[in-house]
């Protein structure tokens, strides 16, 4: 397996550099997907007088310094998401590519929960520590070892975000019992009218008429689709690495992350579609 011989090579395990480069071009769209659509519901008029987010910035960091994060804001905005579309369109990588990070980072001082952020962060690194990230939207294929230490850190890097979500999934008792999924549908249903911004959730009407009530039945099959879910995060990247199984586990790894994604559009779509655009990395 191409992985192991990398590694007990020291990395000197000639892999096809498009790879990386592939991954360079997705890294980017998804990310100009992200900043543009972290424009609107309400994202441009974050941080002006008198906002709630003002305060809070104001509270956490000081009047003199929220002042200051309020002023380069906008401007960060712009800049992050013209260095996003540059570094999908290869245009100097090398200077967009820390553009495009420093720009994520931003979001470290405002949002809640930055998970997507972090791991944004660490494919991110990954590319910058490939040694070919190309040229525009060329893509070559030329075995070399340029690349060979940056794949194997994305491999790295999307075994630890399933397998530790796996862990986190086994370790919660609601979630294994199917009550979690199975109370968040429910509530969904319910208040969906009511959600202030459209496409925050597309969960289907299929789903909400047949799952969407807390009967016995509909906790037995969310517990089912919990235990898939967990299943699947546990063997895909073992099943990612190896050439027979690769395909099904490629099919398996879109089905899981679309339905994630009906969850919550908005907020998945970095974690989806980065996570579904390291697969490049899988294979030699």
């Amino acid at each position: 397996m191409w992985f192991f011989d990398a590694i007990a090579s020291g990395f000197q395990y000639p892999t096809d550099p498009g790879r990386l480069q592939a991954f360079r071009i997705l890294f980017g769209a998804v990310l100009t997907a992200r900043f543009a659509l972290s424009v609107g519901q309400g994202g441009w008029n974050r941080f002006v007088a008198g906002s709630l987010s003002l305060h809070l910035a104001e509270q956490r960091f000081g009047p003199a310094r929220a002042r200051l994060l309020a002023r380069v804001y906008r401007p960060a905005l712009i800049m992050r998401t013209l260095a996003a579309l540059a570094l999908a369109a290869g245009l100097l990588p090398r200077i967009s590519l820390p553009l495009v990070l420093a720009g994520v980072a931003l979001e470290l001082l405002y949002l809640k929960s930055p998970n997507a952020v972090r791991y944004t962060l660490l494919t991110g690194a990954a590319l910058l520590a490939a040694g070919n990230l190309g040229e525009g939207l060329t893509i070559e294929h030329t075995p070399s070892t340029a690349n060979t230490w940056a794949q194997c850190l994305l491999v790295l890097i999307t075994t630890d975000i399933y397998w530790n979500s796996a862990w986190q999934k086994l370790r919660s008792t609601q979630f294994r019992s199917g009550l979690y999924l199975a109370q968040w549908i429910h509530t969904y249903s319910q208040i969906r009218d009511r959600l202030p911004y459209p496409g925050q959730h597309a969960v289907p009407g299929l789903v909400r008429r047949h799952a969407g009530n807390l009967t016995e039945g509909d906790v037995r099959l969310w517990r089912a689709v919990a235990a898939t879910a967990i299943t699947a995060e546990i063997a895909l990247p073992p099943a990612l690495l190896i050439p027979q199984t690769m395909p099904y586990a490629i099919a398996a790894g879109i089905a899981m992350h679309a339905a994630f994604t009906c969850l919550k559009p908005r907020q998945l779509i970095t974690f989806s579609g980065l996570t579904l655009a390291t697969y490049l990395a899988f294979a030699a």
